[in-house]
């Protein structure tokens, strides 16, 4: 398959996506909408439902938690993917820093995609144990 298709293109230079075919990419671009925020727009809001799925494209993003700073997201860094796997409240508040595109799917364009997209499925459980392997050593410090 030939991707000439701008968003594919964009697409398979996020390292969440990477890995993924040519189908995959273009079953993405079905399955996503490009997000634009402004500084200070809330993109998730801790301990509400979560509704969406976040990959950064351009721009930056802070991560709290309660009254902390947890981390500084940039391109290719993702976020919202808790609250969808167990139906949990949103566990931090994410808040753009500066002009911000991100790539967005709801609840069940992200089921589509794990279920559709065996290669973003297996980096999105990898940039999950990078998180949790860095909180456990935060616990630890």
């Amino acid at each position: 398959m030939k991707t000439t298709d701008p968003t594919i293109h964009r697409l398979r230079h996020i390292t969440l996506f990477s890995a993924c075919t040519d189908r995959e990419l273009a079953l993405i671009a079905s399955r996503t909408t490009e997000h634009h925020a402004r500084p200070g727009d809330i993109l998730t809001r801790e301990g509400h439902a979560g509704h969406e799925f976040l990959v950064i494209v351009d721009g930056t993003a802070t991560v709290h938690v309660g009254d902390r700073t947890v981390a500084i997201l940039g391109p290719g860094d993702f976020f919202g993917e808790i609250a969808l796997l167990d139906d949990g409240p949103r566990t931090a508040t994410v808040i753009a820093d500066t002009d911000l595109v991100a790539e967005v799917s709801n609840h069940r364009e992200f089921v589509d995609l794990l279920t559709e997209a065996p290669n973003l499925a297996r980096n999105l459980l990898v940039g999950l144990a990078r998180r949790l392997r860095a909180a456990d050593l935060q616990l630890t410090a």
